[in-house]
């Protein structure tokens, strides 16, 4: 008997000004677990990779080259990278820090990387060890290198919507971020509320802000995390200015280490759920995903914090 139920269906109610489809960013395997206690073995984290392509997802973003001293969850990148079975037009962005951290990547086939920048000197200092203006210096190369090789890359402004060190990040502080990442080469941008202190009227003046300055909606992303219970909110307000790329975590993997009783990324399952309500399509199956999450919380020795699995994993238990 299946440990998930089989998903309902409660009807399709369309909202004016939405996009019909958008791409689910799945960054379950290296956002969700770099935030994970728990270390798992390679070949769980490349079965993990399969199912979510066999779900339905194209774009996985699967490992990350930081040096495994500060994320030694994903220490075995390498290693994952030459297990998992890639799925035919399934894109795998992983990512790097730096210029040797490019040169791995490269020597292993990856065709998209991400960089990881910050809209504030705090938090480029704790993440980066480096000013913002160094960590832009030092992404430069990378960037030129990837294009040059006919990659994709994905930038990150993280802290775009709140800081915990310096509380409201000023708008015109993440264009100036945000353009300069642009003029180096990035294909693109997501938008991160690194700490889930953002809300709806504050991410439309944000997206608002980034396509004044000639930033085109269609390279850019938003990465929402749940912490004060507003990802969905925020995601269906970035989804009416045209949004069409939403960064989410299988089962809600991953945690905020900035932000007490922070609830960590936007689960997908959660994400999926409300936008097949408003009939909106992504490719990815929510009955496979949910069994995936279900076996991965099982893997991790904890519940999924998603309440779409929570709700269709408990139903089917009962």
């Amino acid at each position: 008997m299946n440990s998930v139920l089989t998903d309902p269906e409660y009807g399709v109610t369309r909202l004016d000004g939405l996009p019909s489809r958008i791409t689910i960013c799945e960054v379950g395997p290296r956002d969700g677990l770099q935030n994970e206690a728990a270390v798992l073995p390679v070949a769980v984290k490349a079965e993990f990779v399969e199912r979510l392509a066999d779900a339905g997802h194209t774009l996985v973003e699967t490992t990350s080259f930081v040096h495994p001293k500060w994320v030694p969850q994903l220490a075995d990148a390498e290693q994952l990278l030459e297990t998992f079975k890639p799925t035919d037009g399934v894109r795998y962005p992983v990512l790097v820090p730096n210029q040797r951290g490019l040169e791995r990547a490269l020597a292993l086939g990856v065709r998209d990387i991400a960089v990881f920048a910050s809209a504030t000197e705090s938090f480029a200092r704790r993440n980066l060890n480096r000013s913002v203006d160094e960590s832009l210096a030092m992404f430069a190369p990378v960037v030129a290198r990837a294009r040059d090789e006919g990659l994709g890359v994905r930038a990150y402004v993280s802290m775009a919507f709140g800081d915990p060190w310096e509380g409201e990040v000023p708008i015109a502080q993440v264009v100036d971020v945000a353009r300069r990442l642009t003029a180096l080469g990035v294909t693109e941008l997501s938008l991160g509320d690194t700490i889930g202190v953002g809300t709806p009227g504050r991410v439309v003046a944000v997206l608002d802000a980034l396509t004044g300055a000639d930033i085109p909606i269609e390279s850019l992303a938003v990465h929402f995390h749940d912490t004060y219970g507003q990802a969905l909110a925020n995601t269906l307000a970035a989804l009416r200015r045209g949004v069409t790329i939403v960064d989410a975590s299988a089962g809600g993997l991953g945690g905020c280490p900035y932000a007490r009783s922070a609830t960590g990324n936007l689960a997908t399952e959660d994400l999926l759920w409300q936008l097949r309500g408003l009939g909106i399509e992504t490719g990815v199956d929510l009955n496979k995903l949910v069994e995936t999450s279900v076996w991965m919380a099982g893997k991790l020795g904890r519940p999924s914090p998603s309440r779409t699995v929570t709700a269709l994993a408990g139903e089917a238990t009962e």
